[in-house]
C-alpha cells in the first residue's frame, strides 16, 4: 500500500487532571520536515516527540500543534526571603532618621515589597506528564497515517488507471508502425510514377528508400521501454512502502521515451497517441509529487 504526504491528526488525552491536546498537518515535501510548536512546561519533551514522529512518517513538512492545561492540585509554594525583607527594613530605618519621621512600616506594608514573597514551582513528575503527551502524541499521528493511507488507496487507484490507459496507447503506436510504412511506401510508388510516366519504376530503389523511412520513424526500442516502465511503476506501486522517489524517477523515464516517440512520429494518428502518452506521464508526475 502507498501513503499520501497529505493527512491530518488530532488527538486530546485527559489525565491526572492535565489536558494534552495534538494536533498534526501534513504536506508533501522531499524529505521529512517537523515543525512542533510546544507549551514551555513541556519543551523539555520534544527530542523524544521527534523521535516518535520518525516511528510513523518517513516523508512530508509535518506542522504539530500540542496544548496544554494543567488542573491538577498545585504543588507550588510560597518562600520567604528574609534577607530582602530586613534590608527593606534597614533602609526604611535610615529614611526615618534621615528625614525626621516616624517610622510607621507595618509587617503587612513590609510584606508588599517586591520579592519578600515568592512563589516558587514544587517538582513536576517528568514521567507521568510524558505519559499523557506520548499517548497523545502517537493518537494524533495514528490518525495521520490513516488519512495519508485512505489518500494513498485514492491515488494508487488513479495512477494504475492512468497508467492502463498509456498501455492503450503504446499498444496502439506498435500496432500502427507497419501501417504508416506501408502508406509511406504507396505514397513514394505514386509520386514516382507520377514523375516518370510510363517509365519503369526501380523497385530496389523504392525498397531502399521504405527501409530508410522505416527506420527513421522505427519506435520498437521506445515501445519496449515504455512497456517495460509501465509494468514496473505498477508493481512497484503493489509493494507499497516508500516509494515516492523512485516513482518520480520511473516517470522520468517514461517521459523520456514519450518525447522520442513523438519526435519520430510521421504521422498525425501516431502523434497524437504519443502527446497522450505524455498528458499522462505529466499527470501521473503531478500525483507522485505527493507520494510518501
Amino acid at each position: 500500500m502507498i501513503k499520501s504526504m497529505t493527512g491530518f491528526g488530532r488527538a486530546e488525552i485527559i489525565e491526572n487532571d492535565r489536558r494534552y491536546t495534538v494536533e498534526v498537518k501534513t504536506v508533501n515535501h522531499r524529505y521529512l520536515e517537523a515543525n512542533i510548536k510546544i507549551p514551555k512546561a513541556l519543551s523539555l519533551f520534544e527530542s523524544s516527540i521527534r523521535s516518535i514522529l520518525k516511528q510513523y512518517l518517513e516523508r512530508g513538512k509535518v506542522d504539530m500543534f500540542i496544548t496544554f492545561e494543567d488542573n491538577s492540585v498545585t504543588t507550588a509554594r510560597v518562600k520567604y526571603n528574609s534577607a530582602i525583607a530586613h534590608e527593606y527594613a534597614e533602609h526604611l530605618k535610615t529614611m526615618s532618621k534621615e528625614f525626621g519621621l516616624d517610622n510607621d512600616i507595618r509587617i503587612s506594608s513590609l510584606a508588599r515589597f517586591p520579592d519578600v514573597f515568592t512563589m516558587e514551582d514544587g517538582s513536576i513528575d517528568e514521567e507521568i506528564l510524558w505519559q499523557g503527551l506520548e499517548k497523545a502524541v502517537k493518537a494524533a499521528l495514528t490518525q495521520v497515517v490513516e488519512t495519508r493511507s485512505e489518500e494513498g488507496r485514492n491515488l494508487e487507484k488513479d495512477i494504475v488507471g492512468k497508467l492502463d490507459d498509456m498501455l492503450k496507447d503504446v499498444d496502439y503506436i506498435e500496432k500502427r508502425a507497419p501501417g504508416v510504412v506501408a502508406e509511406y511506401r504507396e505514397r513514394l510508388r505514386t509520386r514516382v510514377q507520377e514523375m516518370l510516366k510510363d517509365a519503369e519504376i526501380d523497385e530496389a530503389r523504392i525498397v531502399t528508400e521504405v527501409t530508410i523511412f522505416a527506420d527513421k520513424i522505427c519506435v520498437d526500442e521506445e515501445v519496449v521501454r515504455l512497456k517495460s516502465h509501465i509494468d514496473t511503476m505498477k508493481k512497484t506501486i503493489m509493494n507499497g512502502g516508500n516509494i515516492g522517489r523512485k516513482l518520480d524517477f520511473i516517470a522520468q523515464e517514461m517521459n523520456r521515451e514519450a518525447n522520442t516517440t513523438l519526435s519520430k512520429a510521421n504521422d498525425l494518428a501516431t502523434s497524437d497517441a504519443a502527446i497522450e502518452l505524455k498528458t499522462s506521464i505529466e499527470k501521473i508526475r503531478e500525483q507522485i509529487q505527493n507520494i510518501e
